[in-house]
């Protein structure tokens, strides 16, 4: 008797181990144990910041940790660009004209132009977000003025993000560069406060607090978020999200950045349960490669997946009109 009911207590306790084994190998990750995961696969460092405006839910990963923007940091001479056509000291009419000392090399196509050639700020605004351009960037900079740019940054309260100079040009002489711009070149900022950028694009948070938003505020965030929605490079956050249920051709709003070892995107999603921005920066990236495998925006795209099918599973959604309560006020 005492055999057996030693046999049955070991049959009865190794059906409750496999009972519990199998419980917890259905059990989902929660999504701070899915990123963790995905950023520990990668082979280079990762920073994210992520939330939904509608939930309140974030998830991160070294969300202050200050990291090299690359092209990322246009979203900042984008905003400002809001701003100086908000005030009237810039108008997307104005005329830019393109000379051959302005082509320089790297993301874009304006490089390939015959110069001199005339624009307008409009049409520069969108080779630099659409394209990434950096000939035209460098227009953008001149016109709206670097000094702006940065003071722009600074008042909103960005205290790790800066526009260091333009791009593939030395600094103007007699200009001494902060200590930090050879560590971060182009310019740096931390995917807490990209994600900022991102949000006040989104919001159409165009005024100084306290004060009353204007009537055409809504129009100017369109043009900049169409430029944003028809972005050419969509191999990172948008990679598996353009296939998910529900997703349109203005489901997404994303600006990449991208250097050797560095891999970014920072987007904007509407998706079923909501608006969700998502910042991520790889860096100190091993795979230094430019196909369409690359490791830094693998990473991006898978840590995007997680993100949305764990906040909104049902899938992504059209793009809320200007006057919709989907992207609610941070006010």
């Amino acid at each position: 008797m005492r055999f057996l009911s030693l046999r049955l207590f070991l049959g009865l306790s190794g059906v409750l181990l496999w009972t519990s084994w199998v419980q917890a190998q259905n059990t989902p990750r929660s999504l701070a144990d899915q990123v963790k995961a995905i950023a520990a696969e990668h082979h280079g460092d990762v920073a994210l910041f992520a939330e939904n405006l509608k939930t309140h839910e974030t998830v991160a990963i070294s969300p202050d940790m200050p990291v090299q923007t690359a092209s990322v940091i246009k979203l900042t001479i984008l905003y400002e660009a809001l701003e100086q056509v908000r005030s009237g000291k810039a108008h997307f009419e104005d005329k830019i004209t393109l000379t051959k000392a302005d082509q320089v090399q790297g993301s874009g196509v304006l490089l390939f132009f015959d110069a001199p050639l005339s624009l307008t700020l409009k049409d520069v605004l969108t080779m630099m977000v659409v394209m990434s351009d950096n000939s035209a960037t460098n227009l953008a900079i001149d016109h709206l003025g670097i000094e702006n740019i940065d003071a722009r940054i600074a008042k909103l309260g960005l205290k790790d993000t800066y526009l260091y100079k333009k791009v593939f040009t030395p600094p103007p002489a007699g200009v001494v560069m902060p200590p930090d711009q050879k560590k971060f070149g182009l310019g740096k900022t931390t995917a807490r406060e990209m994600a900022t950028v991102m949000t006040k694009i989104v919001r159409c948070e165009l005024a100084e607090p306290g004060s009353p938003a204007q009537a055409d505020d809504p129009k100017l965030c369109q043009v900049a978020l169409k430029m944003l929605h028809v972005q050419f490079y969509r191999s990172a956050i948008p990679r598996y999200l353009d296939g998910m249920p529900g997703a349109t051709s203005d489901s997404i709003a994303n600006k990449t950045g991208s250097l050797d070892a560095v891999r970014n995107d920072v987007a904007a999603i509407s998706t079923k349960n909501g608006m969700v921005i998502i910042s991520v920066f790889t860096f100190n990236n091993k795979d230094h490669s430019w196909g369409a495998e690359q490791e830094g925006e693998l990473t991006i795209a898978k840590l995007a997946r997680a993100i949305i099918q764990s906040w909104s599973p049902e899938g992504l959604a059209a793009w809320p009109d200007a006057s919709s309560k989907d992207v609610p006020s941070a006010k």
